[in-house]
């Protein structure tokens, strides 16, 4: 028994927001320094009471329909966020409730930009082992709630979002191989360093960033795993149709495909659309892929991504 994805689905709250309109807004920034820097030209930001499980149920609703699935069908769902709606439940079980589906196994992983690649990795593993049948997987965050709008290195990076995919035990092979990892000692590089203790926000309620440390590790990490996934499959990278990178900022991207030998007419880039939507930004790319007719049924294709923690993984497969 394998796992395919058989339907993916997405939702960007609101319209469009620019850099020239964060300029009005009082950020310390122009177009061109963001866009010369990060390729980032919109993104989308939740309206005030939007949460992560809102973002998700309208993408969950979405693949469900495309995959011509009714929610009560569904036996596992996680949802991969970093931005969840509370302490407690999780934002999976959130997400149940406005499903309306009862009895499933529902949690949430918490890999920041790497969320969804180790979600999809987990729900996998459910089907393969014969448990579970039929998945909802979906990376969904409002990552505009944790920005300090002052810091222009910062703000101007992220945006709101969220992707899902339906994930179904297969005969036909779907998902050919995953790999993902970890190193804590890096934990420093990129952090919201916070927390709530007592009723009080403890150290650092925002999203820090050195951003030269996060390139250089995210570069290398991103083709490792993503020849490693390639070498457990069997596959070679000059076989994949296409790569689909955490949408984190052009320059990755770029050297990513470098570092792998491909061209980047074979990456999928949605960055300059949405910023950087953490553990949404690759079902959101994968489905505008879809969308927009480049993925197609039986191309192979990988998903790769890096985050705080750090974290980190792929997983190839064939659409």
């Amino acid at each position: 028994m394998f796992a395919r994805i058989s339907a993916v689905g997405s939702y960007l709250p609101g319209q469009p927001v620019s850099n020239e309109d964060l300029v009005q807004r009082g950020v310390d920034t122009s177009d061109e320094w963001v866009v010369s820097r990060t390729g980032i030209r919109t993104r989308h930001l939740a309206e005030a009471g939007c949460t992560a499980s809102d973002l998700a149920l309208e993408a969950s609703r979405r693949a469900l329909a495309s995959a011509g699935m009714d929610a009560s069908e569904l036996d596992l769902i996680i949802v991969a966020t970093s931005t969840p709606d509370f302490i407690f439940p999780s934002t999976a079980c959130l997400l149940q409730a406005k499903l309306g589906n009862r009895g499933a196994m529902a949690f949430d992983v918490q890999a920041v930009c790497s969320g969804f690649v180790y979600a999809l990795s987990v729900a996998e593993k459910f089907i393969r082992s014969g448990s579970h049948k039929k998945a909802l997987v979906v990376g969904a965050e409002v990552f505009s709630r944790i920005l300090d709008w002052s810091d222009r290195t910062t703000c101007v990076l992220f945006g709101d979002g969220a992707g899902a995919v339906v994930l179904e035990a297969s005969e036909k092979p779907g998902i050919l191989a995953s790999a993902a990892y970890a190193d804590g000692s890096h934990n420093d590089i990129l952090s919201v360093p916070g927390a709530v203790c007592a009723g009080k926000i403890i150290g650092d309620p925002f999203l820090r960033m050195d951003g030269p440390a996060v390139f250089k590790v995210a570069v290398r990490v991103l083709a490792e795993v993503s020849t490693e996934c390639c070498q457990m499959a069997g596959v070679p990278a000059a076989e994949v149709d296409w790569v689909i990178p955490h949408q984190a900022n052009i320059r990755i991207i770029e050297s990513t495909a470098k570092k792998l030998g491909l061209g980047l007419d074979k990456m999928i880039v949605t960055v300059d659309r949405h910023g950087n939507t953490s553990a949404a930004s690759i079902p959101l790319a994968l489905d505008a892929a879809v969308r927009d007719g480049r993925v197609k049924p039986g191309q192979k294709i990988i998903l790769a991504a890096v985050g705080g923690g750090f974290t980190w993984g792929a997983v190839l497969l064939e659409f």
